[in-house]
Formats: structure tokens, sequence, C-alpha cells
């Protein structure tokens, strides 16, 4: 991470969602008592009257954006990724995903890295929760840029999607001008020895990562999965074709996460030797933001090792 520059991820999308609102007065942003933390009080701010604080109430808050919906306004959803995939899950499958109405959901502070907020805030599970809704898009992006773009994106999406960001600042890894399209992955780094797939905060690690490999001799193929789902079947499987192996990373639990999305990509249509890189069944904890990563194996040194683990299966 040395030599990057550190930004917010949830600070794209809150300037995103002002740069929808500047564009377009059918935006609306709602939140459940959460609107500093989230960022979505700059929004407050520029559109008093399109900004609308629920409370602690997200069941409420998902079917009322559902309701805004169906009057031609475009609602964004704002509250911490735990509570809105968790405590309204119900409302998102039925009142919004079955009648496939025009929500677009914020999940801020996604995994360990929410650091002392603990185990009750730091959502580990949303993504694979998500991702099995029928009609839902979800997207993890990496850094500030690609949150921005996957909010000015998610409008133009006739349907509800899930963007999932996380606390703290994170490396910048992509560029102002980088291609984002959703559904496509992005390769970052060629290599022909192993795939490394990556989302969100560890696609930073995955290039650390790289980069250490590359002096041992490993050349890694880098793809950040900004989109889980529609998931990338061309990129992945071209990839993997070529390297014979593959290693993913996301800061989340590995089961049903974009880890399970990927192998049940591969094994229908092209199975490699695989590892994962992810949380291991189990809580986070309080705790500073790196110091929790490092403890629960969410660092480019496990990377590594399940990058020489699987070279060696696929040998």
């Amino acid at each position: 991470m040395a030599g990057r520059e550190m930004l917010l991820t949830r600070q794209g999308w809150a300037d995103a969602l002002i740069e929808l609102g500047e564009k377009d007065p059918k935006v609306v942003v709602l939140d459940a008592d959460l609107a500093k933390s989230t960022l979505t009080s700059l929004f407050k701010e520029k559109f008093p009257k399109r900004f609308f604080d629920i409370g602690i109430a997200e069941q409420n808050m998902i079917n009322t954006a559902g309701g805004l919906s169906l009057t031609g306004l475009i609602p964004f959803v704002s509250t911490y990724g735990v509570f809105v995939s968790g405590r309204a899950w119900e409302q998102i499958r039925t009142s919004i995903c079955y009648g496939e109405l025009n929500v677009k959901f914020g999940g801020a502070h996604g995994g360990v890295s929410v650091g002392p907020d603990g185990a009750t805030h730091q959502a580990l599970e949303e993504i694979t929760i998500m991702r099995v809704l029928p009609k839902m898009t979800v997207i993890v992006p990496s850094d500030y840029y690609e949150t921005k773009k996957a909010v000015l994106a998610a409008a133009k999406i006739n349907g509800p999607v899930y963007i999932r960001f996380g606390r703290e600042k994170v490396p910048v890894v992509t560029k102002a001008d980088s291609l984002f399209e959703v559904g496509k992955a992005n390769i970052m780094k060629e290599g022909k020895d192993v795939t490394i797939v990556a989302c969100g905060a560890m696609v930073a690690e995955a290039l650390d990562a790289a980069e250490i490999l590359e002096k041992e001799g490993i050349s890694a193929e880098i793809i950040n999965l900004h989109t889980i789902k529609p998931i990338d079947k061309n990129c992945l499987i071209d990839s993997v074709k070529k390297t014979g192996c593959v290693v993913t990373a996301e800061e989340h639990q590995m089961a049903g996460g974009m880890g399970s999305a990927v192998f049940e990509l591969l094994a229908q249509n092209y199975a490699v030797p695989g590892e994962m890189v992810g949380v291991n069944d189990t809580f986070g904890e309080s705790g500073q933001p790196r110091e929790l990563m490092v403890k629960y194996g969410l660092t480019s040194k496990e990377i590594c090792e399940k990058s020489k683990k699987v070279i060696i299966r696929k040998k």
C-alpha cells in the first residue's frame, strides 16, 4: 500500500449522490438515522426536500423507498450494510425485488475494517444474502473512484442495485478515468501462473501480493471483480484457462460470497484448483481496522500463501 493515496469509499457514495441530485430531480435519498456516518448528510445539505430520515426503522425505510419508486422517483437507500441486508431483507425481497422496483441500496461499513464498532456493525454476510435475490445487481467497488462510478451507473439501471462499501479510507487503485462497466470485471495486472480475483478493499491487497510474488518469480493475474452479480463469465474463464488455477480474496465470509460465486461459475464451465481468502466462519470483534485485517487473514500475506499452495495443486 506504500505510496498510494487513501480515500473514503463512502465519500464516493456521497459525492455521486450529489452529482446525481444536481442532474436529475427524480433522485431522492433515504437514511436510517446514520446520515452523518454514511455521509448522506451532504446530500441533505444540498437537497433538504429530497432527503428523508426514516429513523431507526429500516424495514419501513425499504417499503417507503418502494412506494417512492412507484411514483417515478429514484430512491437511494443508505444505512449500514448489516442493517439494510439483515433487518430489512424480507422487505427487500418481497417489496422491492419481487416487483423489480427501481430502488438502490448503499450498504456502508462492510467488513471487519469497520474497526472498533465490533461484530454487530461489521457486515460479513451481505454479499451472500443480496446475490441470491432474483433481479438484484450486486456491486463491491474497490476504492473512492469506483464507488462513485458504481453509484452513477446504478442510477441508469432500471431495477434494484446493492452497493457495498466500507468505513475507513482505503488505497486508491483506480483512476477517475478508469473504465467501469457493471457486469464487466477489470484486469488490473496480467499474469500467467495464477489468477487472483478480488473485490472491495482486497483489490489493493491482491495488487500488493502480485508485487511480492513477482519477486519470487510467480506471475499473478489480478482481476477486480467489482460486480458480483451479474458475474463476468467470459473474463474469469479466459483467465483461468491461461493460468490453470485461481485464488479469491474478499473481506467477507468465505461461505456464499464473491469467492463462492466465482467457484460456482468455474465448477460449471472450467474447473481448476482454487483457494479462498476471506473470513472463515466467524464473527469479527472490536479493534483497529488494520489489526483486524491481519487477525482474520485478510492481507497480501495470505493471498501469497494461497497462491503458492494452489500452484502446487495445479502441478
